[in-house]
């Protein structure tokens, strides 16, 4: 994403923590939309990246980004990885002290979170992993993680995503229209705050 969109966010407070707004800058959503939509890319809007599916507004990202807190060292699973944007700008953050896995159900947009992440680097040195599987049952090998990002709209938060979440842990997840963010304060205590207005695709559900 070119700097006058990150300018912007900043400057409307959708940006503040320095960490992210370093990602923002580095990770251009221009290498993580197709071709025709290059143009678009500074634009906060969401964009088509096929299948149905969309790259959300940068936004929606910034809010998702602030609210998830992610920091250097930590371990992430990023549910939806979609074209890998969200990925590469949790890769950027984490570095290489941190792991982040990239779980996306459809198996073209897993073939281009590879791609367009590796453009950054972040899948040779091995800081993000990419797996083909149903965002709903999370990914349990590398469990428990400290942050989890989800990109597509649930009806309510899948068990399995909140048994690998880490006591401490951090997750934000779209539910219908509300966006949700849940703190995990011991296995079985969730402290919960919900957002309106926002607008997402579904999370697929899908049997291999």
């Amino acid at each position: 994403m070119g700097s006058g969109m990150v300018e912007i966010l900043v400057r409307n407070g959708y940006l503040k923590s320095e960490p992210i707004i370093r990602a923002f800058n580095e990770i251009t959503r221009a290498d993580f939309v197709p071709s025709e939509f290059e143009e678009q890319a500074d634009a906060d809007i969401p964009l088509p990246i096929g299948f149905g599916q969309t790259i959300s507004q940068p936004t929606t990202v910034a809010i998702m980004f602030e609210l998830l807190d992610p920091k250097p060292g930590q371990k992430v699973l990023d549910v939806g990885s979609g074209s890998g944007w969200t990925s590469a700008l949790l890769g950027n953050i984490v570095g290489g002290e941190g792991k982040v896995a990239a779980l996306e159900i459809l198996p073209e947009l897993y073939e281009m979170t590879k791609r367009n992440t590796e453009k950054f680097g972040l899948i040779n040195c091995g800081i993000v992993k990419c797996f083909l599987g149903d965002g709903n049952l999370g990914y349990q090998p590398f469990a428990p993680y400290d942050r989890i990002l989800v990109s597509a709209a649930a009806d309510e938060v899948p068990q399995a995503l909140k048994d690998q979440l880490a006591v401490g842990g951090k997750m934000v997840i779209p539910i219908h229209n509300h966006l949700t963010y849940l703190e995990k304060r011991t296995e079985q205590e969730f402290y919960k705050e919900e957002f309106s207005g926002f607008v997402f695709v579904p999370l697929i559900q899908k049997s291999f």
